[in-house]
């Protein structure tokens, strides 16, 4: 072989793999396209999720409240353990609020 034709040869490879690169960069943003459109979709779904998850627990507490004793008896805990937990979420924000005033 030549060296004309071996420099032939090697503009023919260098344009193949040019082909070929560009073809792998318009497949990767085609991927990565995909991939932002999946990672939203999950986002949504986790949030539809919570949001099912939550009307579920009141739907319970509706539920136990209009049902028997025992039903009402968990409504009351359930109740009871949010009461709680809002107190201690006051508390809380209050001795935030006089640390910050006190700085």
């Amino acid at each position: 072989m030549t060296a004309d034709e071996l420099l032939i040869r090697l503009e023919e490879n260098v344009r193949s793999l040019l082909s070929e690169r560009e073809t792998l960069r318009q497949e990767l943003a085609l991927l990565r396209d995909a991939n932002d459109r999946q990672r939203q979709e999950l986002i949504r779904t986790h949030e539809e999720l919570a949001s099912l998850q939550r009307q579920y627990k009141q739907l319970q507490t509706a539920h136990a409240l209009a049902g028997n004793e025992e039903g009402r008896e968990q409504a009351k805990r359930q109740l009871s353990r949010l009461i709680r937990m809002v107190d201690t979420a006051i508390e809380q924000m209050n001795s935030e609020t006089l640390s910050d005033s006190a700085l």
